[in-house]
This record gives C-alpha cells, structure tokens and sequence, in this order.
C-alpha cells in the first residue's frame, strides 16, 4: 500500500514538473478548459496545446504559443486567482513531435507560413537542427525562450 502511495505521489509530481532534456508531461486539458486569453476552448487543438502549470497542480491552457506569450507578458490582466511567482511549469507542444516539452528549453520560430487554430503562430521546436530545417521548409526566424518579445508577439495578431 505505502509503495502504490509513493507512485501515485511521484506521477502526481511527475505530471505538473518539467523532464529531463526540454521533455515536460503537460495534464490533458479538459472539455471545458478555455484559452483565458482568446476564450477559445483547447481541447480541440491537441497539437497546439500550451499550459502554465501552478505548484497546486492547476493549470491554465493556451490554444498555441503565441496566446501563452500574450499571457506570460501580463498574467494578471487574464487571470488573478495565481501569481507568477507560483508557476512551476510552462509548456508547449513541440511542433515535429507534438510532445508537451519545456517552453523555457524550446525554440520558437516566428513569421513562417504555418498557421495555428488562431492564425499566425509561434512554431515551438526542440533542436536548432529542427528549427533550421523548419525555416528552410517554412521561412521565419528562430528565437528563444527569452528573446520573445510583446511587440513581436503583436505582429502575429
């Protein structure tokens, strides 16, 4: 009984926590969960699924990438009921392998020809190969994590 307790414990913690190497396990979004960005429900989207994770295991859904952007850069103004200093994960799904991976380890393509659920889109990749690759076949430019701007986030409205 202790060991089933202490597995249950480590999926718990397992699902709500980055992985190794940029792997992340995002919690399947819900019938009802909704972009609290754009009000657009999620779960019809699977391989445009992003999330912010909170350590008391809630999350909020985006409907890709570029709305988790709009959220990350002024969460208060979507959602008051958590703080950012209580997020423990953020994640994305990874474009080649529609993974849920670490959005902080992901590179992210902007202004190619691909569209999301929502139009135009940032394009989460895992490897700089795939994001060279993906350019080649699609046109835009690769940024990180950190690089994503508002105001870039702005031209793909």
């Amino acid at each position: 009984m202790r060991r089933a307790a202490t597995l249950l414990l480590a999926a718990m913690l397992l699902t709500v926590s980055p992985g190794l190497a940029g792997e992340a396990v995002m919690p399947p979004p819900g019938d009802r969960d909704k972009c609290p960005v754009c009000g657009m429900f999620v779960k019809p989207y699977p391989e445009w699924t992003a999330a912010v994770v909170y350590r008391d295991g809630h999350a909020h859904y985006f409907d890709g990438a570029k709305d988790l952007f709009k959220f990350l850069q002024g969460p208060q103004k979507f959602v008051a009921s958590h703080q950012p200093d209580e997020v423990n994960a953020i994640v994305v799904t990874e474009y080649y392998a529609l993974a849920p991976m670490d959005a902080r380890s992901a590179l992210f393509v902007i202004g190619s020809d691909v569209l999301g659920p929502m139009g135009r889109e940032l394009i989460p990749l895992a490897t700089a190969p795939d994001a060279a690759e993906f350019v080649k076949d699609h046109g835009g430019r690769v940024l990180t994590f950190d690089a994503v701007t508002a105001a870039q986030v702005k031209e793909l409205e």
